[in-house]
């Protein structure tokens, strides 16, 4: 019991000193307006550093990326099919697809996939 406790409040107190090590060595030095500005190359900005950013593009990426993950698992899919019943395996892949192809008609339904209204 003593080398639980004493473990622990090793543990504990190592912990600590590390976080007030991290502070204490990351504290900025001075703060001014130069090195708070969104440029440090010596001119202020034209503009706000903050552009708005196209939410359609946003979509379109999320949509890329949920059908190029569909492709990685679907290649291990195939591998399987030497190992499993053909038809339990085609009830899986058709559902699998069904399901995404399905995801795809609610998204454009939604008008996500429409660029410019």
């Amino acid at each position: 019991m003593y080398i639980i406790m004493s473990s622990l409040s090793l543990s504990i107190i190592l912990a600590v000193i590390m976080m007030l090590l991290c502070t204490t060595i990351s504290k900025t030095s001075e703060k001014d307006r130069e090195k708070m500005s969104p440029f440090e190359c010596g001119f202020d900005p034209k503009s706000s550093a903050r552009s708005p950013f196209s939410i359609q593009f946003f979509l379109i990426a999320v949509l890329f990326l949920i059908f190029d993950i569909e492709i990685a698992i679907m290649l291990p899919i195939i591998l399987t099919m030497k190992l499993s019943m053909t038809s339990m395996w085609m009830m899986t892949i058709s559902m699998f697809i069904i399901i995404l192809i399905m995801g795809l008609y609610h998204e454009w339904n939604n008008g996500v996939l429409e660029w410019a209204k």
